[in-house]
């Protein structure tokens, strides 16, 4: 698959949502989480119950930026024999059903510098993987992996937070593509919510600044919330309450999968609800 083909497959998602008129939801799952094969089964099954981009976490034993929600989902996908190389197979077989839905691969530099920055940049292109979020990967960094990923035709998805000066926003945007990821509140992932207010202001704020859509994520849990931030953003993430409905359905050594995968998506379905208004 061309690189020119994985690069147009993020900017025809959000070229198709604004034709629509409406936001992107975009859904966060942990990479074998609660195990391989239902983590596969999850990814699988999320396009058709409303999610118009899904960001996959690659597992880690020190995601910093993460709540406990998201900590545990990558210490669950670890036991059960989840790794770097494993998470680029998940994508892969998707891949062999759904060529439409853009990929995002979220976490931490460490593993991928353990696996090779060449290889991952190579694999992750041959795979199907569309963007990258690295959030301990600053700009001053750009060297590590993100000009190489860019280069191959990955999309380098930034972070922006409440505290970004309109400095540091123009230099976090430099090499920033496929979209902004503006997280609404400061701190960990799946702890509170922002104002509707206060993201409306944050997002126009950027967009004076950036053509890029925004995606708005960080303590968005429930359809209304969906519904009122997707009425001011172009894409709402949400992650921890995906993954807290895994934990919760994930009990036990053998977990009911088809219990679980039936929560999951009922939940992901009602939170697409909010973007379809």
């Amino acid at each position: 698959m061309s690189t020119e083909a994985k690069t147009d497959r993020l900017n025809k998602r959000f070229s198709e949502l604004k034709e629509s008129g409406r936001a992107g939801l975009v859904t966060f799952i942990t990479a074998g989480d609660p195990s391989i094969e239902i983590s596969q089964e999850l990814l699988d099954a999320l396009p058709d119950s409303g999610a118009d981009v899904i960001e996959i976490g690659m597992p880690f034993s020190d995601p910093m930026a993460d709540g406990p929600a998201i900590q545990a989902a990558s210490l669950r996908a670890l036991s059960a024999g989840a790794s770097l190389a494993g998470t680029l197979e998940m994508v892969k077989r998707f891949r062999e059903k759904n060529s439409e839905t853009p990929i995002i691969l979220m976490g931490y530099f460490n593993p991928i510098y353990q696996y090779g920055s060449s290889r991952f940049v190579n694999d992750a292109i041959s795979v199907g993987v569309d963007g990258l979020i690295l959030v301990d990967l600053p700009p001053e960094e750009d060297d590590e992996l993100c000009d190489p990923a860019r280069t191959a035709g990955l999309h380098w998805i930034r972070l922006v937070t409440p505290t970004t000066d309109p400095e540091r926003l123009r230099t976090v945007l430099a090499n920033s593509s496929g979209f902004v990821y503006y997280v609404s509140i400061a701190g960990i992932t799946g702890t509170k919510a922002a104002s509707v207010g206060s993201v409306a202001d944050a997002v126009s704020r950027i967009k004076d600044t950036t053509a890029l859509p925004i995606a708005v994520g960080f303590g968005i849990r429930t359809p209304e919330q969906v519904r009122n931030v997707a009425a001011v953003a172009d894409a709402v993430v949400v992650g921890s309450a995906i993954v807290e409905t895994i934990e919760q359905h994930a009990t036990g050594d053998r977990p009911d999968s088809e219990s679980l995968k039936a929560q999951v998506l009922t939940l992901v379905k009602n939170l697409a609800a909010g973007t379809r208004r």
